[in-house]
């Protein structure tokens, strides 16, 4: 695989664009196909083909061991917990516009602030409160919970925000020292059970006919499997792996604080990936609160740069 050799802010950026690109894309597929398969079924179709190209990946390298982790629990207990943000992510995705699932899951830096203190033992400083005050304001904007045709599933994506943050701080707090590819297939593992577990339970214990009339995509386990469900689930595999390696490699070719702001075209995208796919613009209130939500991201993770270039960090 190609390695960076030195900084090339240029060719990071690209790198950061395509694979921000390609996860928006991804996500859409998710919410285009949930019509036709079930979050347990595509979740346990996807994440077998992520374990499948984990495991080429360790054989080509020569080392199986890379897919062992250090520290097995903590490992274990941050894949599970991107396993409930992808639940409560797209278990929504029926009912839901791309630019409601893709807000609520980007006030994840929001969460990352009012939980570094308790778990990290980080103090939140003025320009991180205004950070959250920010962020806070652009989710209720787009979540609108005053009108009254909100429903509390609007509140999914949100709680994905809520322990994608949690996977963050793991990350930092315990798993610093293990190797990407053991990280990726524990998530994929995790995910691949909780696929299964879905599958089973509903499949022993059905749900009646009007809840899975209603929530077909979370209500029923394992519905008929045709061609095209199963080619877009092995291909969400495949952009899920490549988007990620390209963020990846955008990260290990620039500085953090150039590229981390610009994690949040991701809303831009998938407002585009709205447009191609269901015909859909934002709404303007929308577009005003993902800018808030990406305004506090970016925010935060510029000010996490000037802390760290303090002298004694």
């Amino acid at each position: 695989m190609f390695k960076p050799e030195g900084d090339n802010p240029l060719a990071a950026v690209g790198l950061l664009l395509t694979g921000v690109f390609i996860l928006a894309f991804q996500d859409s597929l998710v919410k285009l196909i949930s019509s036709y398969t079930s979050y347990w079924q595509f979740q346990t179709l996807r994440s077998l083909g992520n374990m499948m190209i984990c495991i080429m990946l360790a054989v080509v390298s020569g080392h199986l061991m890379l897919l062992r982790p250090v520290n097995t629990g903590a490992v274990y207990l941050r894949a599970t917990f991107l396993s409930i943000t992808m639940f409560c992510f797209f278990s929504g995705a029926p009912f839901l516009s791309i630019a409601q699932m893709a807000a609520g899951l980007y006030t994840y830096p929001v969460f990352v602030t009012i939980l570094a203190t308790p778990i990290l033992g980080e103090k939140v400083g003025v320009w991180r409160a205004t950070a959250v005050l920010i962020g806070a304001i652009g989710a209720a904007i787009v979540l609108a919970p005053w009108t009254e045709d909100f429903s509390f599933i609007q509140l999914l994506p949100l709680a994905a925000g809520f322990f994608y943050a949690c996977n963050i701080l793991t990350l930092r707090h315990s798993c610093r020292g293990e190797s990407p590819l053991a990280l990726a297939f524990a998530v994929a593992v995790m995910m691949a059970l909780s696929g299964l577990g879905g599958v089973t339970y509903l499949s022993l214990n059905p749900l009646s006919i009007e809840t899975q009339l209603n929530f077909s995509f979370i209500a029923i386990g394992w519905p008929e499997l045709t061609f095209t469900v199963l080619g877009l689930a092995l291909a969400a595999s495949v952009l899920n792996l490549a988007g990620n390696i390209c963020m990846s490699r955008a990260y290990q070719t620039a500085d953090a604080s150039l590229l981390a702001p610009l994690d949040f075209v991701y809303l831009v995208f998938i407002a585009i990936w709205s447009r191609v796919l269901f015909d859909q613009w934002p709404t303007g209130q929308a577009l005003l609160g993902m800018a808030m939500i990406a305004g506090a991201g970016a925010l935060t993770a510029w000010r996490e740069q000037v802390n760290r270039r303090k002298p004694g960090n």
